[in-house]
């Protein structure tokens, strides 16, 4: 193949549609269970999390609820991908796994949302969210009906294989995807450049900007504790009684189990068997869907 702008262009696109084509086979799992905040600003801040409004009886003046109680923000990351193609390829024409190269290429920037997502959610045994705890944690600070402050647990600890019971029916689901850039395509394939004159190797890749936190933590329970209907039952009865502040119900309804691989068959158990393990009626079939996701392992 001759070295010009035609055949530059040609290949440029055909690698491009390889791209395209991964990209969109990449899984989406991330969906279920983030919110996307879009971003125009490397550090954006989330002081709004720190308080679920609250209606209440109008009586005088309306009362403004403060929003900023906390200062917590989502810092943005840079994210690239980038595959060198050799001159001596293209000029002999031996291109052929490029295609299949390119295709890969989109499926692991697709997938990227997915493993910080989850990535995130497997952390949250440790990293802080808005109020300064780590996002699943025994001590969350909460005001009850007197104004003091209490508190409240959305984890039961353990040491084992972490799995996790949500309410993904908000407007703010448990993980936030802060994205400036989507992932986009990109060359460097002039002969003129300097990475193809002074090695003579033509550069393709991917790049975004983006970043994950936390939402409110009283959506979401993450357990290292067995996968077993006591323990599943703690779970719902934790996130359907919670409260915010005041004593004010939150009204959490847990539809989605999020497990890794390894618990896939417990989880299946729980949520499709219609008996227990010593054969009586299994009072949770049905009550959540099951979402099992490979990154978490």
């Amino acid at each position: 193949m001759l070295i010009n702008a035609a055949n530059l262009d040609a290949l440029r696109a055909g690698l491009k549609t390889s791209f395209q084509g991964g990209l969109g086979q990449a899984p989406s799992m991330h969906k279920a269970v983030s919110t996307p905040v879009p971003s125009t600003q490397k550090e954006q801040k989330y002081g709004w999390l720190g308080k679920i409004p609250n209606v209440r009886e109008w009586i005088g003046a309306r009362a403004v609820q403060n929003l900023s109680q906390h200062d917590y923000a989502i810092k943005e990351k840079p994210w690239e991908l980038t595959i060198g193609v050799d001159r001596d390829d293209i000029e002999t024409d031996n291109l052929g796994i490029y295609g299949m190269l390119f295709t890969e290429m989109g499926q692991s920037t697709g997938s990227k949302w997915d493993m910080l997502v989850f990535e995130a959610l497997k952390n949250g045994f440790v990293d802080e969210c808005y109020d300064g705890q780590p996002y699943f944690d025994t001590d969350h600070p909460v005001l009850d009906e007197e104004g003091q402050e209490i508190s409240v647990a959305n984890t039961d600890g353990g040491n084992g294989v972490p799995w996790f019971l949500l309410d993904t029916s908000r407007a703010i689901k448990p993980i936030i995807l802060q994205k400036r850039k989507d992932f986009e395509f990109v060359a460097r394939d002039k002969p003129t450049d300097s990475n193809v004159f002074d090695n003579k190797e033509f550069r393709y890749g991917a790049d975004a900007r983006g970043n994950v936190g936390y939402g409110f933590w009283q959506f979401a329970w993450g357990s290292q504790q067995p996968l077993d209907a006591a323990h599943y039952a703690t779970a719902r009865a934790a996130l359907t009684g919670m409260k915010g502040d005041h004593g004010r119900p939150l009204g959490i309804a847990p539809k989605l189990l999020v497990v890794p691989p390894a618990l896939e068959s417990a989880g299946r158990k729980l949520l499709n068997s219609d008996h227990g393990p010593g054969g009586e009626t299994n009072e949770w079939k049905g009550t959540a869907e099951l979402l099992v996701v490979p990154w978490l392992a």
